[in-house]
């Protein structure tokens, strides 16, 4: 789909204009998405692994939810509503908690320019797997991944393919948002720690 989206400056400010994502990638406009990170109360985490039909990254597993703020959009709004596009889960404004924005510029073969500001979230998944219904298009497969398997995911990724490699720094600074999260909570602790033996 080929939505517009707004155009913002190197540093994020509105430009007050907008373009169509095609134009966005092909010209390297700097433009906002919206990442969803998803982690249940026992520390897991919802990883997603990308389509084949992607242009970028195919079948490398990822932030739970992703995708462009369209044109007019807040990136609440877009939060909200990829994630019931991409995998079929109502969320609200106040299950999400805002970790940072963060900066993801880069070049790719195909000619594809990405210059990206991530406004990432987490947020507590309260349904089961087999609630959540991937749209094929975006989302091949998800899974769920304990604290200690996205570590040690995360240190071999540079040569087992899992996931997309340059953005490791990115993916420790997500990891340590939600194992404070899970573990700032009495009930969610023992939880983790009977998980971790």
């Amino acid at each position: 789909m080929d939505e517009y989206i707004d155009i913002v400056t190197k540093e994020g400010k509105p430009t007050g204009k907008s373009q169509l994502k095609s134009v966005i990638h092909q010209k390297g406009f700097f433009h906002h998405t919206t990442h969803i990170w998803l982690y249940t109360r026992t520390g897991n985490i919802l990883l997603a692994q990308r389509s084949a039909k992607k242009t970028i990254c195919p079948l490398l597993w990822d932030v739970s939810v992703a995708g462009h703020v369209d044109a007019g959009e807040t990136v609440v709004q877009a939060a909200i509503r990829e994630t019931k596009e991409e995998i079929d889960l109502t969320i609200t404004e106040s299950d999400l908690k805002k970790i940072g924005v963060f900066e993801c510029f880069q070049d790719y073969p195909n000619g594809l320019k990405d210059y990206e500001f991530h406004n990432t979230f987490i947020c507590e998944l309260k349904v089961p797997l087999s609630h959540l219904t991937p749209q094929p298009n975006e989302v091949k497969s998800l899974k769920l991944v304990t604290l200690s398997e996205f570590e040690e995911l995360l240190e071999n990724s540079g040569n087992n393919n899992h996931f997309v490699s340059s953005n490791r720094a990115y993916y420790n600074i997500v990891l340590t948002a939600i194992e404070k999260e899970v573990v700032s909570k009495p009930s969610n602790r023992i939880n983790y720690e009977l998980g971790k033996n």
